[in-house]
């Protein structure tokens, strides 16, 4: 029922948020009562208002362009892979200049495995970009489950697992080899899917990256660690969990809703939010459009949430947080032809292991992440790293000066040193262009028609207009691509 009355609160202040766009340009500058005593100040309450009481949808990357050698190369997102619950997008890259393709051609392929944990995989948009200057990069695009269909299944942590080997196996197969950085609460899973791989002697990532995950949320648990710990799994299941209700295509599934989940965000720190606000008002009043620009992009990315499976979390607070299965070494994963294998890190022995914290994090606390090398012991001590970025909280690792200064390097040192070269099909090998994009691919299901790069389609409001999912369409490239 709180679903419910959810959304019939936010379908009545939506005319409010409308009309208090609407009065904030009427008294901005230049506009019909822009000259009228205080109209600054009103412009400036009622644009405040209008973002607090905006509905937030998805946002973009907006990633259009990155610089490799100096060089100016276009980027154009692609849908590799679409699952029911996650799509594997792409970011090709587009060049005119032969050298540059040369080098972009060699570069390593890299997966990063973007948290699904309440916000969207945007929230990685400065690491991917920082990326791209030196990498192939693919993403993980985790859906809103409030508009995956009831008919599409159940989603557990052990399909989380499957998905990763999925796209895992799909790199390899495309390149020969890849690596794998996971960021927060994707290390968990990561590391379990490696680790089912190495027991099936299966070809590993070369190098797995681990950043500022719960590995074992024993060490140094932080107030996110306690909640999940010191609670029941059935007041969890009891009080979180809720269904979708009418207007939505995945009406009727049981989900642990964005909403709640922003309200839990922002009460860790109520009183920094509130500043934030109010700083906010007084740089519209002040003229500050560049400081006002940078808390509207914070907060475009940080209210804008989504809904997860409740199988999946519920999994998640169990296995992770309450039974420690993974350092306890009896986590037991369900492959998905229904068989029953146990997660051994100690399997582990070709990929090299980097992990990464931040001396400040108050989500996953010092040591949680570290804890990586005492279950890998497999690796070769000369194929590990571990690294503390001095300073840094939880966003500064993957996004930020910290991210861009400290972090990157060491990250793209690690890659690098750890790299092979790449094979690739022979009729590929034969295209003027290294590659080209293929359409969005499903459960090997009814294949799609092949077309040429084109942007995806711009994300929708999740409401019922929100239904469709984007099709992976193409048109003749005009630039040389990787």
């Amino acid at each position: 029922m709180l679903y419910q009355l959810y959304e019939a609160q936010r379908s009545l202040m939506e005319p409010f948020s409308d009309f208090a766009q609407a009065a904030s340009k009427l008294y901005g500058q230049g506009a019909v009562w822009g000259q009228l005593p205080m109209a600054q100040r009103m412009a400036a309450g009622y644009d405040l208002l209008y973002r607090l009481g905006k509905d937030y949808e998805k946002p973009e990357f907006n990633i259009k362009s990155v610089k490799v050698d100096g060089e100016e190369v276009v980027i154009q997102e692609a849908i590799e892979l679409d699952k029911p619950f996650c799509e594997l997008r792409r970011f090709k890259r587009f060049t005119d200049e032969p050298h540059i393709l040369k080098t972009l051609k060699s570069q390593p392929v890299v997966l990063i495995v973007a948290p699904l944990s309440g916000h969207y995989a945007t929230l990685l948009r400065d690491t991917v970009r920082t990326m791209l200057q030196d990498h192939k990069v693919y993403i993980t695009d985790w859906k809103n489950a409030r508009l995956v269909p009831m008919s599409e299944g159940e989603f557990h942590l052990d399909d989380y697992i499957n998905y990763v080997q999925e796209f895992i196996r799909l790199l390899q197969a495309e390149y020969g080899n890849c690596h794998v950085v996971s960021v927060c609460q994707p290390t968990v899973p990561v590391l379990a899917a490696v680790s089912l791989m190495a027991s099936r002697k299966e070809p590993l990532p070369l190098t797995l990256t681990m950043m500022g995950g719960p590995i074992d949320a024993r060490k140094s648990p932080t107030a996110v660690n306690n909640l999940a710990m010191n609670k029941s799994y059935e007041w969890f299941e009891n009080n979180v969990i809720y269904r979708v209700p009418q207007g939505f295509p995945g009406e009727g599934r049981r989900v642990y809703p964005g909403f709640l989940q922003h309200t839990g965000f922002v009460a860790m720190n109520p009183d920094r939010h509130a500043t934030s606000h109010y700083d906010y008002f007084k740089d519209l009043i002040k003229g500050d459009d560049a400081s006002a620009e940078a808390h509207r992009k914070f907060y475009d990315e940080y209210n804008a949430v989504l809904d997860m499976d409740a199988d999946y979390y519920l999994d998640t607070i169990r296995t992770v947080f309450q039974q420690f299965e993974l350092v306890n070494g009896t986590w037991d994963v369900k492959n998905p032809e229904g068989q029953i294998e146990r997660v051994r890190p100690q399997d582990i022995r070709t990929a090299a292991l980097l992990t990464v914290e931040g001396e400040l994090d108050d989500i996953s606390g010092s040591g949680q992440t570290e804890a990586a090398h005492s279950l890998c012991t497999g690796v070769a001590d000369s194929k590990r790293e571990h690294y503390e970025v001095k300073g840094a909280g939880h966003y500064g690792i993957f996004s930020g000066r910290r991210w861009r200064e400290l972090v990157y390097p060491k990250l793209v040192k690690f890659i690098a040193a750890n790299d092979q070269p790449q094979s690739r099909a022979s009729a590929r090998d034969a295209l003027a262009a290294e590659d080209t994009v293929k359409p969005a691919r499903r459960k090997a299901t009814v294949a799609t028609v092949a077309a040429a790069a084109r942007p995806p389609a711009k994300p929708k409001a999740t409401t019922v207009a929100a239904a469709k999912k984007p099709v992976a369409r193409k048109k003749p490239a005009t630039r040389a691509a990787r």
